[in-house]
């Protein structure tokens, strides 16, 4: 039996499973069950899904990676039903909560509190949730179109209704250990059939559509990098609170250029005029991911893989 600061062990519960980031942690679980030090019986990943993710090929490819067939259990269901959740979430002494309807805001909030209540029901020792990188944009830069729309930071730092928030208030008062990974613009080669959001708007960039993304963006992290980060937060109890999880720290004018010249047969349009004075730029920015062991993929090679992932799709 693993202690409190070693959670090498036992059965844990993944939701959204399925996306882009899902997928690399799914894999990362299952390669790390086949270890000598972590024995396969003890580590089955549970995968909860969205009743919105009826296709099969959602999953398919989650079922071919190596050792889903053992270890591996999918389970579909509501996020927004709260006992729906107890079968995949009874008997898992972690949960990884990634899934998310990030465009609708009170779903999002009602999804995670759902699976909050599931934990905390099933006595699930520690939580591990992915938020947005925006909840971690200095204040002055909150009262952007979204912002004003969801309105500005509450107490602890965190803006008023969002699934974050809800987590922490959740958390305080049900006493239920809580971490949070923040990360930047998530890049990277994508396991799954199609690509999604993140790299929807990559693409696009590729292709010569210019973003206005001067309100949030401060960097991207390789979806690799966020798998191992999530992995190395549950596994280490003493790690609380938030986590920004990036590369590096740029401005937008910084990561436009260097696409520009990774292909410069590419349209990707460069941006003459820096917006970004609230970026203070940095290198290995995310000390406390770096200080439980993370070493993160350097820019070049994450955009790298990502465009060679869209060739290979036929999507460049």
């Amino acid at each position: 039996m693993a202690s409190d600061g070693d959670r090498g062990g036992g059965l844990v519960c993944v939701t959204g499973g399925s996306g882009f980031i899902g997928n690399w942690l799914v894999r990362r679980l299952l390669s790390a069950a086949a270890t000598p030090c972590t024995p396969p019986s003890r580590t089955s990943v549970r995968d909860m899904l969205s009743a919105l993710a009826e296709d099969e090929g959602e999953t398919k490819h989650l079922q071919a990676l190596d050792g889903a067939g053992p270890r591996l259990r999918l389970f579909q269901m509501d996020l927004l039903d709260p006992a729906s959740m107890r079968p995949a979430v009874e008997g898992a002494r972690g949960v990884f909560h990634l899934a998310s309807p990030k465009e609708l805001v009170e779903p999002a909030v009602k999804g995670t509190l759902s699976v909050l209540r599931a934990a905390k029901d099933c006595g699930v020792g520690r939580v591990v949730m992915v938020s947005s990188q925006t909840t971690m944009v200095p204040k002055s830069q909150v009262a952007s179109r979204q912002g004003r729309r969801r309105g500005l930071l509450g107490r602890h730092g965190h803006p008023q209704e969002t699934p974050e928030k809800a987590a922490w208030d959740f958390a305080e008062k049900q006493g239920l250990q809580l971490a949070v990974l923040n990360p930047a613009l998530v890049l990277g080669p994508t396991l799954t059939p199609s690509i999604t959001a993140s790299l929807q708007v990559f693409l696009q960039i590729m292709e010569g559509k210019r973003f206005d993304m001067d309100e949030y963006f401060h960097g991207c992290v390789d979806v690799r990098d966020v798998a191992q980060s999530l992995v190395a937060l549950y596994e280490d109890s003493s790690a609380q609170g938030r986590h920004l999880c990036l590369e590096s720290a740029e401005r937008m004018v910084d990561f436009t250029n260097k696409l520009a010249d990774l292909y410069p047969e590419l349209p990707v349009q460069r941006i003459r005029e820096d917006k970004q004075e609230w970026v203070d730029r940095a290198k290995d920015p995310s000390k406390k991911f770096i200080k439980l062991g993370v070493h993160f993929i350097p820019f070049d090679k994450t955009i790298t893989d990502t465009v060679d992932c869209f060739r290979s799709k036929g999507l460049i």
